[in-house]
């Protein structure tokens, strides 16, 4: 899955998709056209679009503004290319346009704790990636409690799938996501990436994000853009421990560690 971020400031790519203008960022489409493509082409089967930062610190974007980053990327990824697009969202404006738009896959931090977002889900046929977060992103890393990291995103997981099947999404429908880096410690992050294994339990497609994060620049001390090595040696893990789905900046490396396991596996 690559990340296309049309933000000005998330934490590894803002701003590189487009510029400020005198009241808001503009996102430049062919810009994103050509990034999207040379993903496209480096082996991405998804792409996914984000229009709001949710790096730890970030403020809210406005819903008119967020729509104005992300509805015209959708639209031009899903006229142009034969992928599957999907939307970073918690909103259920967003999400409605989104999916309108050509999302296939909703993907979202907050675990469509809204019951907006969940109505909106509900009454499509689009994916929804069901991801655990501790507090909100402007403060999640601010403070973080739990009796057993595992054990407690497993259980907050368990309920969302409950919910999501209360309100007719089907199981064929839902992926999950862990979420590392929200409101999580660095050994938080490391005890799940060490169990990524207890989710299969769920029986749902696990997708991973842990490209370039902070787990990986605490470990590694390098900066965003220098972070490669341990975003794969990372990966690499998460993949042995069952993830099916990785989040990524970098596809190209990602699918070369991603094809190295599957024949080790297959060995």
């Amino acid at each position: 899955m690559g990340i296309v971020n049309v933000t000005p400031d998330s934490f590894s790519d803002g701003g590189e998709l487009g510029h400020v203008g005198a009241d808001r960022f503009k996102v430049d489409v062919n810009k994103v056209l050509c990034r999207a493509k040379k993903m496209i082409g480096d082996g991405a089967v998804f792409i996914d679009v984000g229009g709001e930062s949710t790096r730890p610190g970030a403020k809210e974007v406005p819903v008119d503004e967020e729509l104005d980053r992300v509805i015209p990327v959708v639209e031009a990824i899903a006229r142009n290319f034969d992928i599957c697009v999907s939307v970073d969202t918690s909103k259920a404006v967003v999400i409605k346009e989104a999916i309108n738009a050509g999302a296939e896959v909703i993907n979202d931090i907050r675990g469509l704790k809204d019951e907006a977002a969940l109505v909106e889900v509900a009454n499509s046929s689009a994916a929804i990636c069901l991801m655990h977060m501790q507090g909100q992103p402007r403060t999640m890393q601010d403070t973080y409690t739990y009796d057993n990291v595992v054990s407690d995103v497993l259980a907050f997981l368990k309920k969302q799938i409950q919910m999501c099947q209360k309100a007719g999404i089907s199981r064929e429908r839902l992926l999950v996501d862990p979420g590392f880096g929200f409101g999580k410690s660095l050994k938080h992050n490391y005890q799940l990436l060490k169990h990524i294994s207890s989710f299969e339990v769920l029986q749902l497609p696990i997708l991973v994000g842990i490209s370039r994060k902070a787990m990986i620049g605490d470990v590694v001390y390098r900066r965003f853009d220098r972070r490669l090595a341990g975003s794969i040696a990372a990966t690499i893990y998460a993949l042995i421990g069952g993830a099916k789905i990785i989040r990524t900046h970098d596809v190209a490396a990602t699918i070369d560690a991603i094809r190295v396991h599957s024949v080790y596996l297959n060995a």
